[in-house]
């Protein structure tokens, strides 16, 4: 279950990254750190932010979205400015990418990378467009 974070804890992850988060995803994740989405193809876990509150919210969020971009990078064929946002539990991910003609902030489209191709396609134009 989903918990509210507090944005101070989404900027110094921005800060820390060198990048911001798009305004909508920010807004979803302050009150739903984390979560589901459904598409017609998928159902998606949202990866939330390293909330450090306390112990409960520290455990709750362990797989934050940094340490789980982390672990993506690991793949040869990982985009290396992609930041991983969920997961369909088959290996696929959400991510982010960064705006070309500001590549400190990522763009609004929410992007899928295939684990077994390293094929990436836009599947919404943004976060509120998937629920």
């Amino acid at each position: 279950m989903p918990f509210p974070v507090d944005l101070k804890y989404i900027v110094e992850f921005e800060t820390d990254l060198g990048l911001s988060f798009p305004e909508k995803f920010k807004a979803k994740m302050t009150i739903e750190n984390g979560g589901e989405i459904q598409t017609d193809e998928d159902e998606w876990t949202l990866f939330p932010f390293l909330d450090k509150s306390d112990n409960k919210r520290i455990s709750r969020t362990c797989n934050h979205i940094g340490l789980e971009t982390e672990n993506a990078k690991e793949w040869d064929n990982f985009p290396a400015d992609a930041v991983a946002i969920g997961e369909n539990g088959f290996g696929d991910l959400l991510i982010l990418l960064p705006d070309k003609s500001t590549p400190s902030k990522l763009t609004d489209n929410i992007f899928v990378w295939s684990h077994e191709t390293g094929e990436i396609y836009e599947l919404a134009e943004n976060i509120d467009s998937i629920e």
